[in-house]
């Protein structure tokens, strides 16, 4: 996967991991890759709602130890 573009929120809470992630796609080309690296255990759920309601592409999402990595393709 070819990654445009990665933020870091490590140690952000809720809403600042979407907000940063909204950001960062405002600058971004429609298709381009966004990887957020977070450690809010919420931000599962949060991209996916943010994914639904912008119509940005969550492209993968995991969760390696206590980071969740989160993939968006700017729409």
């Amino acid at each position: 996967m070819n990654i445009d573009k990665e933020i870091d929120t490590r140690g952000l809470n809720c809403p600042l991991p979407i907000l940063k992630a909204k950001k960062a796609l405002t600058d971004m080309q429609t298709g381009q890759l966004l990887k957020v690296v977070a450690t809010d255990a919420g931000s599962v759920r949060d991209f996916q709602a943010f994914a639904k309601q912008t119509g940005n592409e969550l492209v993968e999402q995991q969760t390696i130890g206590q980071e969740y990595i989160h993939v968006l393709r700017r729409r």
